[in-house]
């Protein structure tokens, strides 16, 4: 049986998936999502630093594309974020077959959480003065965000990313963490878990 235009056009499109991964490996996840097949969208996936796999669901967005062949063709450079909390810069492709219907959709997404040693010396190299009290109290919950902020911080100061950190300034971090009240979400542990890249149970027992 011959191949199908939309299925070759398809075909191709892999090849660019796989290209842009081995380019940019661990830092942009480029995804495939085949738009005519909406519960199983994702056909092909390099860098999975989202958590997802082949076979699973289509995003909002490539429902949209589904719904309305006039939805643009190009989403470039949205913020978004990783379900861990990492902030992420996203692009997303639309791919149309001849007849102008969205039989696909090309997505990168670039983790730019691992820019924070280079943000983070900016920032003190800029910084021009120093907080007047020595203590600054929280009357509420630290958020995710808050938290991935924290732990970001304290590897740039080391020249590293979270996961890249050695064993025992994981568990100099996680005590510090949990000295400073971070512990309090019961999500907190896999939080930190997923951004140092250990399990909650390790969390656990750095924290002890």
């Amino acid at each position: 049986m011959a191949e199908s235009e939309d299925e070759h056009l398809m075909l191709e499109a892999e090849k660019i998936v796989v290209a842009i991964g081995k380019m940019f490996p661990g830092l942009c996840e480029v995804v495939l999502h085949d738009l005519t097949q909406p519960e199983h969208a994702i056909r092909a996936i390099e860098n999975n630093l989202s958590g997802r796999k082949v076979g699973d669901s289509v995003t909002e967005l490539g429902l949209r594309r589904i719904a309305d062949p006039n939805y643009p063709s190009v989403i470039q450079n949205y913020a978004n974020e990783f379900p861990d909390g990492r902030p992420v810069k996203s692009t997303s492709i639309g791919i149309k077959n001849r007849e102008g219907k969205y039989i696909g959709a090309l997505c990168l997404n670039l983790d730019v959480s691992t820019l924070s040693p280079v943000t983070l010396t900016l920032s003190n190299l800029l910084a021009t003065g120093e907080p007047e009290v020595d203590q600054v109290e929280t009357l509420r919950h630290r958020n995710s965000r808050e938290l991935r902020e924290v732990i970001e911080g304290f590897a740039a100061e080391r020249s590293h990313i979270p996961r890249s950190l050695d064993r025992e300034a994981k568990r100099e971090l996680v005590k510090q963490l949990h000295r400073d009240g971070y512990f309090d979400s019961r999500s907190s542990a896999q939080i930190i878990g997923n951004l140092l890249g250990i399990s909650r149970a390790t969390v656990y027992n750095y924290a002890k």
